[in-house]
């Protein structure tokens, strides 16, 4: 059994793709778009060319994403996405890209259980966790 993440973006997809494939190296699976479906799209806000399912592979992760009913805010409430870094530069990196437009809620830093761990939202609302943990650590 595997379990993956689904994120709608409400029409915003496309831009938070390109933002992940800068920000988190990511890797675009496949790509399908409302217009590729037969009939008509689905829901009044919904046109072809925006993203009824598309596959992110981040790291060894699988992200599924789509543009959902684009009807409004999006709201990701209730989980963070974890980012383990290999290194301490990576942790850097990646949470200031994330962080870019985005809100920090917890500064990246050193803790009792990790060299780098921080907490952000991006620019979309999606929390992340970025965390480093040096060997032994």
């Amino acid at each position: 059994m595997k379990v993956q993440p689904y994120l709608f973006f409400n029409g915003r997809a496309e831009e938070a793709i390109e933002f992940y494939k800068k920000t988190l190296s990511a890797e675009v699976l496949m790509t399908s778009r409302f217009g590729d479906a037969p009939g008509p799209p689905m829901g009044p806000n919904v046109t072809k060319e925006k993203i009824m399912h598309a596959e992110l592979r981040v790291g060894d992760a699988v992200i599924l994403i789509s543009d959902g009913e684009c009807g409004g805010t999006t709201h990701f409430d209730g989980f963070s996405l974890a980012v383990t870094a290999a290194t301490a530069a990576d942790a850097d990196k990646t949470f200031a890209a994330l962080a870019e437009d985005g809100k920090v809620s917890m500064p990246l830093s050193e803790t009792f259980f990790a060299k780098r761990f921080g907490q952000v939202t991006d620019r979309f609302g999606v929390r992340w966790m970025v965390l480093f943990r040096a060997q032994g650590a």
